[in-house]
């Protein structure tokens, strides 16, 4: 019997140990703490550089119009001020959250029962290391659910915040119940919506959310299928019917990650011996391919024809879910190298053809399908990594993307030119999961961006073994 290692599980087949996701827990490499005077002293100069620049991008466009000249040529008004947006966000942390969402997060609008009768309410639904499923409602408490467990916020970005209610109002209120909470065989790996929605979200088919679980020693993963359509009820021992969540799937292997189609009927589920396809309505499993690498991500283009696999190896496999299985595994071969173990994959919705992709040393770029041989065709620097599956964050106008590193900085770039707009650190451990949120009757792409800070798809949720955060743009 191989001996256990905390923050380690062992790969029987590899005769390999491998590192959990987030820091090891009871080891010692903690990071030291930040000094929050010299912290201070940078950011209120910052602070006041950045607004005089957006005085001054204000006072052009009123000038000007939407089209601003200046030194590196003319420039497009709402993306610079986007831009200066995203390079000084307001960060809250809420108490008493420590491990709850540091596997994964996914925000939802649903209906509630309340003595007023159905209400129609924002959740977050989280996993954490300790192996539970939280369902966190958000906004201000309602006084007609008793008991209610509210969450306090402080800001820990800016160091200097203070400058009236205004600005802390912008935090998002969140609070849940005593049994808004259930355990899992083992840790979620994986919570997404079943149908990735389009915009405006339809209100009925973007309520089942997928959710696997890693597996452990003793058995593998499982895939069940959690129903959000019908009214939660936070009066019961558990919100959700029982009928609303079931077990789909069980596999002998461990679930690295999964995704699905745009009907919301296949879900393909990432393993360490390959790349399974499942049908959610009957639980059937196929096969499609087979590998000696672990499948730590996986994503399925916007046809459902196509399926990225980014492997342990490095390798980033394009497999055609079209083709039978023979011929993909003998046809199929890596079409992009990273330096290192693949951690996550991110396909862009409104340029299809786009994806990124982070690996372990750190290295995030940003592809085309149609030209995979000629590399890259943008690179993101300044990412730290080494052995964790960071994820990474695209805000819905897919013109961002932020990963938490390993020296527990969060770190935010433009996609279209790869600059680096925010790094910084604001807690003690690494921020392993993202989500943005997704609001009801956004146009699609959000195109129309609103510059308000009461604007919550402008903001994200952050998760890591310190807590929960909450990241606003104003």
């Amino acid at each position: 019997m191989p001996k256990e290692i905390p923050g380690f599980y062992y790969d029987a087949e590899k005769n390999r140990y491998f590192p959990y996701k987030g820091p090891i827990p009871g080891s010692s490499r903690k990071p030291p703490p930040f000094n929050l005077s010299s912290k201070s002293k940078k950011i209120d100069g910052v602070c006041k550089c950045m607004k005089l620049r957006r005085d001054k991008l204000l006072q052009a466009r009123e000038v000007c119009g939407n089209v601003i000249s200046s030194t590196k040529g003319k420039l497009n008004f709402q993306m610079e001020y986007q831009k200066r947006q995203a390079s000084h966000p307001l960060i809250w942390k809420y108490h008493e959250t420590d491990r709850m969402g540091n596997s994964a997060l996914e925000h939802v609008d649903v209906n509630v029962t309340s003595s007023h009768g159905i209400i129609k309410r924002e959740i977050l639904l989280t996993g954490g290391s300790n192996d539970s499923l939280n369902i966190v409602q958000v906004g201000k408490v309602g006084h007609e659910f008793d008991p209610p467990q509210s969450y306090m916020a402080d800001c820990v970005w800016p160091l200097n915040i203070g400058q009236g209610a205004e600005h802390r109002d912008l935090s998002r209120h969140i609070w849940s119940s005593d049994t808004a909470m259930t355990y899992m065989p083992s840790n979620i790996s994986c919570i997404k919506m079943l149908k990735r929605p389009s915009f405006p979200i339809d209100d009925t088919a973007s309520k089942h959310i997928l959710i696997t679980t890693l597996g452990s020693d003793r058995s593998g993963g499982l895939v069940y299928l959690l129903d959000l359509s019908k009214p939660l009820d936070f009066n019961l021992n558990f919100p959700i019917h029982r009928e609303g969540f079931r077990e789909v799937a069980s596999f002998k292997q461990t679930l690295w990650g999964a995704d699905c189609d745009s009907n919301g009927r296949l879900a393909v589920i990432g393993t360490n011996t390959g790349a399974a396809l499942l049908n959610m309505e009957t639980g059937r499993t196929t096969w499609m391919y087979r590998c000696k690498s672990d499948m730590l991500s996986i994503q399925i283009d916007h046809t459902g024809n196509l399926i990225l696999c980014g492997l342990r190896n490095g390798a980033i496999v394009t497999v055609d879910a079209r083709q039978k299985q023979l011929k993909r595994n003998t046809h199929t071969s890596p079409s992009i190298s990273m330096p290192s173990s693949v951690c996550c994959l991110a396909s862009l919705k409104l340029y299809d053809q786009y994806f990124l992709a982070s690996s372990m040393d750190g290295s995030i770029k940003l592809y085309d399908h149609r030209l995979t041989q000629r590399g890259p065709i943008q690179s993101y620097d300044g990412n730290v990594n080494s052995h964790s599956r960071l994820e990474l964050g695209v805000d819905p106008s897919e013109k961002f993307v932020l990963s938490g590193g390993e020296d527990c900085y969060l770190r935010l770039w433009n996609i279209p030119s790869g600059k680096m707009l925010f790094e910084d650190r604001f807690m003690d451990s690494v921020p392993s999961a993202v989500c943005w949120p997704r609001i009801d009757g956004e146009e699609k792409g959000m195109q129309n961006y609103r510059y308000s800070g009461k604007d919550h798809s402008s903001g994200a949720w952050l998760g890591s073994y310190d807590g929960i955060f909450y990241s606003s743009w104003l």
